[in-house]
């Protein structure tokens, strides 16, 4: 297979979307490739994780120039899931020899998906239920090295697998086990880590022999400088609205490998369309107080601006009075 525009198109959009929200490529990026452009699931997570090693690093640099990598929490991580992926990518060459094998690799696929989906939804559902900001320094976090070195194990085998893993289901991990952390410095550390995950699976897919070098160039092509402009955008991105989106797009691709048929997984998705535009009408009868201001704002509004237009006065008004003698 040569290049193909219509794979650089959609690998545009993908990295577009990927440099926007930190969500993982190769959960949109597989399943495009094997439901529109008909590429086999070996041969699509395959060279989906050889042209991550060029994606990867571009996203990874810009959240490097912004401040949001935590570099130890990047080694720990590296140490669990670098020999991981490439057992993952050993394991995917044994399940690929046939077409029953082929089914049994769409169905672990389609397993990952549909629990990057459930981690999604439920990091939306604790971030709006939580009251407290994240506002932890990515510099003075305190590692926990054996969670984060489980962490990078479980992502770099299910990475090496099925390509799925590092925006999908290890920020998750990473937001349970660092939960003051921003989302941002989540992300920044998540695809920092994803260079060396990434280059190991990759490595793996070329020694087992199941890319397709036509296909690896085309995502290239179209996802490298998506992923750079999703990145410099990514301060000002509208993560509320496209977040949903890429949840949906995971959600029905894992029901479609895990054997949902056509029709099913059409009424499934649309009601679930509906249910949405019906939470979005009554979400702020639920949530009215999405964001409550800290302790120090407090203040009356009045008082609040007048103190911002004059320190002086809150000098003087926090300042304790001298009594005569």
């Amino acid at each position: 297979m040569g290049l193909s525009l219509y794979v650089v198109l959609g690998s545009a959009v993908v990295g577009l979307l990927v440099g926007l929200t930190g969500a993982g490529g190769g959960a949109l990026m597989t399943p495009m490739l094997i439901l529109l452009f008909s590429v086999k699931p070996a041969a699509a997570i395959s060279s989906d994780l050889v042209a991550a090693v060029v994606m990867r690093p571009v996203g990874a640099a810009v959240h490097l120039h912004k401040g949001t990598v935590n570099l130890r929490l990047v080694g720990l991580m590296s140490l669990g899931s670098v020999p991981m992926a490439f057992l993952g990518a050993f394991l995917l060459r044994q399940l690929g020899n046939s077409s029953a094998d082929a089914k049994n690799v769409e169905i672990a696929l389609g397993a990952a998906l549909l629990l990057g989906a459930a981690a999604m939804v439920l990091r939306y559902v604790l971030d709006r239920r939580s009251r407290r900001p994240r506002t932890g320094k990515i510099a003075e976090v305190l590692v926990r090295p054996v969670p984060t070195v489980l962490i990078g194990m479980a992502g770099g085998l299910i990475v090496g697998i099925t390509s799925v893993g590092s925006g999908s289901l290890m920020i998750i991990l990473l937001l349970f086990a660092y939960p003051m952390l921003t989302a941002g410095q989540l992300v920044g550390t998540d695809l920092t880590q994803a260079v060396p995950l990434t280059a190991a699976a990759a490595l793996g897919a070329l020694t087992f022999g199941h890319v397709e070098f036509g296909v690896t160039a085309s995502i290239i092509a179209g996802s490298v400088p998506a992923v750079l402009i999703g990145s410099l955008l990514s301060s000002r991105a509208p993560d509320r609205y496209i977040r949903p989106a890429i949840t949906f797009v995971i959600f029905a691709s894992g029901l479609k490998y895990v054997g949902v048929p056509t029709y099913p997984l059409g009424w499934t998705m649309g009601a679930i369309l509906v249910a949405a535009g019906g939470y979005w009408l009554v979400r702020p009868r639920i949530w009215p107080n999405v964001h409550p201001l800290p302790v120090a704002d407090s203040q009356a509004p009045d008082e609040a601006a007048t103190m911002a237009a004059n320190p002086l006065v809150m000098m003087r008004t926090r300042s304790p009075r001298r009594t005569s003698t």
